[in-house]
């Protein structure tokens, strides 16, 4: 697989995996079956993913505590990046937890369930502005946990290109994650200057979300076409047609099953032509978000 150096922390291949689907129904409890989420992970990294992303409010704690179980003692060249930010109620829903102290708290916490002494790369993730809690103080947060050697990488998630450029005067940052696929391309200014940059961009539901089938992209007679043109399965255009968007994408799709996580793993083997690309360009404006492309 190609590879992508994320800025202050190391070089990782270009296909990773997206542990959240690991965790139960609505990304709350256990999985129903803890042996399969853990061959999951461990077939992960066997077919040479480097890059899995995880977060403590998956489960919550579940996926993280999976992790450890499935995987410790860790490879030497494994980057585990997680988010903080945010905290799950008891119906589910995504709150923030965003005071500079409670991010300190959250990153402790990853570490301990993840049984790591250094956090490869953190985002913070931004749920809504709070009052009286500024951007730069949050960051300041985590600048202050990387001199202590407690995290190598900072990120953001779920920002504006705004946002980001605020918080590229504060301090470096490594990867931008925001929602980026086929239907869902509001991120696309975003994209483009972290390209310019050389930071990371990780697009979460790079197979999309909600309007696609498991695994897959919408049912959508361009990308079967193209799929069946080069011998591939949707998802693997999907994925292709990401990686070709720009040399700085990282793609981490999740999936409970091994045979999908096979099956995306080795996307990048998918030879797109310049006409293929064109036509899978041409479903989405870019710039048009989930819902106006529906």
């Amino acid at each position: 697989m190609t590879t992508f150096e994320i800025p202050d922390v190391r070089p990782v291949h270009r296909i990773g995996y997206g542990a959240m689907q690991l965790a139960g129904p609505g990304v709350l409890g256990p999985p129903t079956d803890p042996a399969r989420a853990e061959a999951v992970l461990r077939r992960a990294v066997e077919l040479g993913v480097d890059h899995i992303d995880t977060a403590d409010f998956y489960g919550p704690w579940t996926v993280n505590e999976l992790i450890a179980k499935a995987l410790r003692p860790y490879p030497d060249d494994l980057l585990l990046a997680t988010k903080i930010g945010a905290y799950r109620d008891r119906e589910g829903a995504w709150l923030p937890l965003s005071h500079p102290d409670a991010l300190k708290s959250q990153v402790h916490d990853n570490l301990r369930r993840l049984g790591r002494d250094v956090l490869d790369l953190v985002y913070l993730r931004h749920v809504a502005d709070r009052p009286g809690i500024e951007l730069a103080d949050q960051l300041g947060a985590l600048v202050e946990l990387r001199d202590q050697g407690l995290v190598r990488g900072i990120g953001l998630s779920h920002v504006t290109a705004e946002q980001f450029e605020q918080a590229q005067r504060l301090t470096s940052i490594a990867a931008v994650q925001n929602a980026y696929n086929l239907l869902d391309r509001g991120s696309a200014d975003l994209l483009e200057r972290t390209a310019r940059l050389g930071v990371a961009f990780v697009p979460f539901f790079p197979l999309g979300s909600g309007f696609v089938a498991d695994s897959g992209v919408r049912d959508d007679q361009v990308v079967r076409s193209i799929a069946q043109r080069r011998g591939a399965r949707p998802a693997q255009v999907s994925l292709a047609w990401l990686l070709r968007r720009s040399p700085n994408v990282l793609a981490i799709p999740g999936t409970s099953s091994i045979e999908h996580l096979e099956i995306n793993v080795s996307a990048d083997r998918v030879d797109l032509s310049d006409e293929d690309v064109a036509e899978l360009d041409a479903l989405v404006a870019e710039g048009t978000a989930a819902e106006q492309a529906r």
